[in-house]
């Protein structure tokens, strides 16, 4: 029998029917009294009542015992007041001046006694006849005295019950292991969040559940069923916490006597009424009143996080995921135990981002509540640096399915080969060991099945298992040339440098480099050396044996044309080449006001000198003819216009000009850098030529420019070169500026010419998406870094793997591996996948036994697109995506959202794809409209990336 709580002030407790020691049948005749003054004389009377009272009633009760026999049913150790508690039952306080008179009426063995006690009243134990609140501080045996279920019936049954009163029932419970009746429950304070002044008392047992307090408060403020609602509790401190997890007990969740709890109700517009408050609210007036297509929503950039929005955009539009959040399943199913989980905090995120952008309410929504959330949990994504679409992808998916796991306990599984078992066997038992560990939303609408294939290439032992995926990372077909730009320096001084565009092998080395160029001049491979040049200096000078996968695309390389005469690896060598750097004084103040800075520019040179002239003189010529298409030659009055206080001895060396801030000369022999790129090489040969110390000495006259010998980098100088080492000696030309701004034409200098071949553009074929899972469908070998451990053998192998697909799931994630990064490179694929918008067939590549009957079970339809304009140090990510009420696709890119036609959803920038299998498609229920509707005049054209806005 129920009661009311609502007659008893708020108790929220319950008589249970379903007590196995109430032997009662039908309704509980319960007895009412007015008071004391209504004893009767007599138990006959009593029995008289009470049989006329059970003769009304059907089925027939019996009559009331003796009194030595109430005796025996109240004290009895097996079913009376003296046995043990049992966790969950129900007990009853009976006042104990009551009981006491019961007990003295019963042990006088006279029913005709005056000791009758009368009707229960428990009129003592009440501060109050209204609220029916229990006194506090109520000692048991000295107020109360505790009764099971089962005597209290019996009492009431015999008795009565004071008219009015309501039973005063309790709970036993297990607190710290050991079994108590609860006396005294937990009085919460219940109030809405738009109305915080009238809270409403309520009573609940410490070992019910947060979701009865909810409920209770559901029913209290009469809020829709269709409504969502959460419960917030403000601590003694003053502020407030959210009471997540609703399947935990008031103990657990340590909630206390006088806690206020505040219900707040979902808006409309799927945001929190709390959350309104914390935000700022930058909404105009016109979009408050706002109402569009539900889904057509934009999502604001916070600072390079296009790659979030594009994620989530993409997510928001898989019809199944996101009916699941708008239709509040996740509820149930939040996990909030799972130590891989973020204790449910990703999934409610996602969820209000979902009813937000799915309650028509809004133009365009901020993220920013979810952004924190994803940094918390997710530390590589903390900040606003540029990630990967499909990294947060993988982050998200994996999130929300240990958030939303059904299994609350993991068992451990132990993963079986197949060991010459059918593949059916197989791949049902370890999709059954997945279920048993992976239960949840993300589990049924994204995962497949693989099967993965070893062979020991030793041995022959064959390993077969099946695998769980999330998602088809494929690879696209990769092209073995490489386009690389480089620019060509003559050694004819009247020939500009001309940019060239050379096509060479991707795994290629430094000569095919040369090879490839010969072919566009005319000059030699062995008349050629190539260079990175860097800030005016040369960064490295390549050997013709290093891998061309050293130099990045970014990387300026320049390649010079030097003597023919150069042998290789021997002492016949005629021609020494050396590197040559420009450098202008610059006034830099000192205390004495002489010192001068010296600040490189231009291009570097790579210089071919005969053996047989290596002198200061004899280099100024080679170089000032070497530099004739841009600096001016003197007239032969100026050059001779010297003072005599310039000449000097013949036989003596030249001394080093001053360098500002330091040393004018290395206290050592120069070490040559890993950058230097020449020590040891044989372009370069110095190790039997004469040094610039043993140079024959110049004839001091006013030259344009002086030499110098410097390091590698041309910071510092050099007053003495050692034979013995292999440090390639590198010149400096350091120009006064009254000179340099006389006789050098900087424009001049600077200007080079493009090659035909420039304008050559390296078309790249386009592939088919059926082509890139044909290719991930193919036998590899694996790298050294990931061998596999062959039980045969007993040791690691570099095995053949092969992946099949053998179970397909209702939604399919398709990521195209674009970005390519190995130890010396990294790229951008910028290849053309073509893709179906409809039926993508993908009966030949699934290798279960198919249900010819179901041919919609491989066929799927595109859904939604993330696309990446850019490359890989900058970009920006944007979305295409299918409406699923609509049928209309748009194109997301951050705030702005706009309709589009199928046709311009193909291009190079598509990187994660999103199909869904059609059988899916057609149990969700068909919306009117146009799949494929006229694009308005605002996005007639495709995006293209030209014009694409870059984080």
């Amino acid at each position: 029998m129920a009661v009311d709580p609502r007659l008893f002030g708020g108790l929220c407790f319950r008589f249970r029917d379903q007590n196995p020691e109430v032997a009662v049948e039908g309704p509980l005749p319960i007895s009412s009294c007015g008071g004391w003054e209504r004893r009767r004389t007599v138990m006959a009377a009593v029995a008289a009542n009470v049989a006329a009272a059970a003769e009304d009633q059907e089925p027939q009760h019996e009559a009331v015992p003796g009194l030595e026999s109430q005796w025996l049913q109240i004290e009895n150790k097996e079913s009376g007041r003296d046995r043990p508690l049992r966790a969950g039952e129900s007990w009853f306080l009976v006042e104990q001046h009551w009981y006491k008179q019961w007990e003295v009426y019963v042990q006088g063995g006279d029913k005709d006694s005056t000791a009758f006690p009368g009707c229960i009243n428990n009129a003592d134990l009440f501060e109050d006849q209204v609220n029916w609140r229990l006194k506090r501080g109520l000692v048991e045996s000295e107020d109360y005295v505790l009764l099971p279920a089962a005597a209290w019936h019996c009492l009431v049954n015999w008795y009565g019950l004071e008219h009015g009163q309501p039973p005063i029932e309790r709970k036993v419970v297990e607190l710290l292991g050991i079994q108590k009746i609860e006396v005294y429950p937990v009085e919460l304070l219940l109030v809405q969040h738009s109305d915080m002044d009238t809270p409403y008392t309520a009573q609940f047992s410490h070992t019910d559940s947060v979701d009865l307090v909810l409920r209770t408060a559901r029913e209290q403020f009469l809020v829709n069923p269709q409504e969502e609602t959460r419960l917030w509790i403000k601590n003694a401190e003053g502020s407030f916490e959210r009471l997540c997890n609703t399947r935990v007990t008031l103990l657990e969740a340590a909630l206390q006597t006088g806690q206020l709890i505040i219900m707040e109700t979902r808006n409309k517009d799927g945001t929190w009424p709390s959350a309104q408050q914390q935000a700022v609210n930058t909404a105009s007036e016109e979009d408050e009143e706002f109402q569009g297509q539900p889904g057509i929503c934009g999502l604001t950039n916070l600072g390079n996080t296009c790659f979030m929005n594009s994620a989530l955009q993409c997510l928001s539009n898989v019809p199944q995921l996101t009916d699941y959040f708008l239709k509040n399943r996740y509820l149930e199913e939040l996990n909030f135990c799972n130590p891989l989980g973020m204790k449910g905090e990703i999934a409610e995120a996602y969820a209000d981002l979902v009813k937000q952008a799915w309650s028509g309410h809004h133009r365009s929504i901020v993220p920013h509540v979810f952004k924190t959330k994803v940094g918390h949990f997710a530390s590589q994504f903390l900040g606003y640096q540029q990630h990967d679409s499909q990294e947060l992808l993988s982050f998200l998916l994996d999130g929300l399915h240990e958030d939303l796991n059904r299994v609350k306990k993991k068992e451990y599984v132990e993963l079986c080969d197949a060991a010459g078992r059918p593949d059916q066997e197989v791949a049902q038992e370890a999709w059954q060991n997945h279920k048993r560990r992976n239960d949840s939303v993300i589990v049924d609408t994204f995962h497949g099945l693989f099967k993965s294939t070893l062979v020991c290439p030793d041995c022959g032992n064959v390993s077969v298992t099946f695998d769980p995926f999330c998602y088809l990372s494929v690879p696209l077909p990769v092209s073995h040339k490489r386009v690389m730009e480089v620019f060509f320096v003559s050694m004819d001084p009247r020939r500009k440098p001309e940019q060239h565009r050379l096509v060479v092998p991707k795994k290629g080395k430094i000569s095919d480099l040369c090879v490839a160029l010969a072919k566009h001049t005319g000059v030699s491979p062995e008349r050629m050396m190539v260079a990175d040049v860097f800030s005016h200096r040369f960064y490295k000078i390549y050997q013709l044996e290093e891998s061309l996968s050293s130099i990045l695309d970014r990387d300026d390389i320049f390649i010079y044309e030097v003597s023919g005469r150069s042998a290789i690896g021997d002492n016949s060598r005629e021609d020494v080449v050396l590197p040559i750097y420009l450098r202008e004084r610059t006034p830099a103040r000192d205390y004495n006001n002489s010192y001068y800075g010296l600040m490189l520019f231009g291009h570097p040179l790579l210089v071919s000198v005969p053996r047989d002239r290596l002198s200061w003189d004899a280099l100024y010529h080679i170089l000032l003819y070497r530099l004739s298409r841009y600096v001016t030659r003197p007239s032969s009055d100026d050059e001779d216009d010297g003072d005599e206080k310039d000449m000097e001895d013949k036989d003596s060396i030249p001394k080093p000009g001053r360098v500002a801030g330091g040393s004018s000369q290395d206290s050592g022999p120069e070490q040559a850098g890993p950058s230097s790129g020449v020590a040891g090489g044989s372009r370069a040969p110095v190790d039997n030529s004469p040094g610039p110390s043993h140079w024959p000495q110049r004839a001091r006259r006013k030259h344009l420019f002086t030499l110098q010998t410097v390091n590698s980098n041309g910071t510092s100088d050099r007053s003495t070169f050692n034979e013995d080492t292999h440090a390639q000696p590198y010149i400096a030309i350091d120009w006064e500026p009254e000179m340099k701004k006389r006789y050098y034409d900087e424009v001049e200098a600077e200007g080079y010419v493009k090659h035909d071949c420039v304008g050559y553009v390296l078309k790249k074929a386009p592939v088919r998406l059926q082509e890139c899972i044909e290719l991930f469908t193919t036998v590899e070998t694996l790298e050294k870094e990931n061998p596999w451990y062959c039980p045969t053998c007993k040791q690691h192998q570099l095995a053949t793997k092969k992946l099949d697909l053998w179970m397909l799931p209702e939604t399919l994630i398709i990521h195209l591996k674009r970005f390519s990064y190995t130890k010396f490179s990294r790229e951008k694929l910028d290849t053309l996948v073509e893709f179906p918008i409809r039926d993508l067939d993908f009966s030949e590549f699934v290798i279960k036994p198919q249900n010819e009957s179901a041919p919609e079970l491989y066929k799927y339809d595109l859904i939604a697109v993330s696309n990446h304009y850019g490359g890989l140090r900058d970009g920006h990510y944007t979305t295409f995506a299918c409406n699923k009420d609509s049928g209309q696709w748009h194109y997301f890119d951050d705030n702005s959202v706009s309709p589009v036609t199928e046709n311009q959803i193909e291009s190079k920038a598509a990187y994660v794809l999103f199909y869904q299998r059609q059988d899916v498609a057609r149990r969700q229920q068909p919306q009117p409209g146009l799949r494929d509707p006229p694009a308005s005049p605002a996005c007639g054209s495709a995006p293209n990336s030209e014009f694409m806005d870059v984080n």
